[in-house]
């Protein structure tokens, strides 16, 4: 059961270097009932990530799909390029991008029925394609797309924690290469991308502001956070909650501090991934 009260700490460790290290070092000064020597489950630092993969063009017929992998969370994102727009857009002269987010069924520690079965989506999965999609559409130029649609579909096939946000890492990079294909066949003229996006997870877990919670962080944090960035820096989501201990301002800031600092780290690794050449 969750403390309610935060046991005493000292200043933060010497291994969170930079920015980090001064906004929490503010961050624990001004919250001295806070503590510093929590020791996370998986033994990570505060502001270290799980290991990151993005591996490219891992199914064959999208035209663009990745596996993305934050330590045990891994999802398929795929991108694929519809020549017609929806009804809303008709006539209009631009283009479209949505998305759809889905669960295997033992994709967590229980299996859980099918939506397809059970006839309907769970709010839960409606409120994630829903921010899959406008985080990637924050980035597109969609009239450079064109009268067409980009679907965005991203399937968890293993979930420990962060799968909204692996999703959105993931599919920036099945988009990119999608947009690829449609310059490189000369259907569009121009990239309509004007930047990087990416997504993490920050909390609050035993009194200490952390980085990309895994399942065990996820479920017994005092404050859970998802933050999604561009490479500009710009802010595209921030949905924040508190598990019964409301947070502060300062809690807050060191959270989107540590969220942007993971974030350009997650663009450093998709930048990685498109330079590598396609076999």
């Amino acid at each position: 059961m969750r403390a309610a009260v935060r046991s005493t700490g000292r200043a933060a460790p010497d291994a969170i270097g930079g920015k980090i290290a001064v906004s929490l070092l503010l961050f624990f000064q001004t919250n001295p009932n806070m503590t510093d020597n929590t020791q996370r489950p998986s033994g990570r630092q505060a502001n270290q990530l799980r290991d990151v993969r993005i591996t490219r063009h891992y199914t064959k017929h999208a035209e663009g799909s990745v596996l993305v992998e934050f330590g045990d969370t891994k999802v398929i994102c795929t991108a694929s390029i519809a020549e017609s727009v929806p009804s809303f857009l008709r006539d209009r002269g631009q283009g479209w991008l949505t998305a759809e987010y889905g669960m295997l069924p033992r994709a967590t520690h229980t299996r859980s029925d099918r939506e397809a079965a059970r006839g309907k989506q769970t709010g839960r999965t409606q409120e994630i394609q829903r921010l899959i999609g406008r985080a990637l559409r924050s980035v597109f130029d969609l009239e450079k797309l064109g009268a067409r649609t980009l679907h965005i579909d991203c399937d968890v096939i293993q979930a420990d924690g962060g799968t909204r946000t692996a999703s959105i890492t993931g599919a920036f990079v099945a988009a990119h290469d999608a947009v690829a294909k449609l310059l490189a066949t000369g259907r569009i003229e121009s990239s309509p991308i004007t930047d990087y996006v990416a997504a993490i997870s920050v909390g609050v877990y035993d009194g200490l502001p952390v980085l990309d919670l895994d399942y065990d962080e996820d479920s017994q944090c005092d404050t859970d956070m998802n933050v999604v960035m561009t490479g500009a820096g710009g802010f595209v989501e921030i949905q924040g909650t508190a598990e019964g201990v409301p947070f502060s301002r300062d809690e807050m800031n060191s959270l989107l501090d540590l969220a942007s600092d993971g974030i350009n780290t997650l663009i450093a690794k998709q930048k990685a991934a498109l330079e590598q050449k396609s076999e």
